[in-house]
């Protein structure tokens, strides 16, 4: 049974037709690349999947729960963690301590499975190669290791299913490659993850699978390299072959 469907996903807003009948299923331990043009409706789809709006009509169950009408806190309590395009990190407290509140701000349950703090701080600050920057201000950080702490934050909060929105932005060629190591360390563990990305090499590395949205719309999806090389995402990103 797959951990998240999506059925005939629908949203406007003032009459406008954001997302159009969205339909997919992902797989639990599943690596999915969701790409398309600015524009395209990505952000907001993970808008609609983390609960911060509703869908005009359609239906989103996660495990077997109905979503679709689910406020975000419910979703985390669930199992359902996202990293956003922008920082979500404290400047003024130190590395361990932003681990720390994250880590508070899980249900009970979440928190107990976890464990000792000490061990989920090192843990966090190691999977984000920022051990020796523990006790430093996050804010003393470059936005790339900004950027991997609060991926690593996130990933490291027991939740199962993970949305994570251009985790490569601003991200160092030396850092993209330790945010797929985290992801493939995610992967190796069971965890299912969503990731919104426009560096196709990056996609291709690490993604089981590739959905292609188009003015709010699913065009094509499948295997990643498949998808890579199809006329239709040439037509998407750059306008069809007039010759043809």
């Amino acid at each position: 049974m797959p951990i998240l469907s999506l059925d005939n996903v629908n949203l406007t807003i003032q009459d406008h037709h954001i997302l159009k009948d969205i339909s997919f299923d992902v797989e639990e331990g599943e690596v999915v690349g969701l790409i398309g043009p600015n524009g395209s409706g990505k952000t907001t789809l993970f808008n609609v999947l983390s609960g911060f709006l509703s869908p005009s009509s359609g239906s989103i169950t996660f495990h077997e729960d109905d979503i679709t009408n689910m406020i975000p806190s419910k979703r985390a309590h669930l199992g359902l963690g996202r990293v956003f395009q922008h920082f979500g990190i404290f400047r003024d407290m130190t590395l361990e301590e932003n681990v720390m509140v994250a880590v508070d701000a899980l249900p009970k349950k979440q928190r107990a499975i976890l464990g000792d703090m000490n061990d989920i701080v090192a843990e966090t600050l190691e999977m984000a190669a920022l051990t020796d920057h523990a006790k430093k201000k996050a804010g003393s950080l470059s936005g790339g290791q900004m950027r991997l702490l609060e991926i690593a934050r996130t990933l490291k909060s027991g939740k199962e299913l993970f949305l994570l929105d251009e985790p490569t932005a601003g991200v160092s060629p030396k850092m993209t490659q330790q945010v797929a190591g985290i992801i493939n360390a995610l992967k190796e563990e069971g965890k299912t993850v969503i990731i919104i990305e426009h560096d196709l090499p990056f996609i291709s590395k690490i993604c089981d699978r590739v959905i292609v949205l188009d003015v709010g719309s699913v065009v094509l999806e499948g295997p990643p390299d498949h998808v890579q090389k199809s006329k239709e995402l040439c037509e998407i990103y750059f306008g069809a072959d007039p010759t043809t």
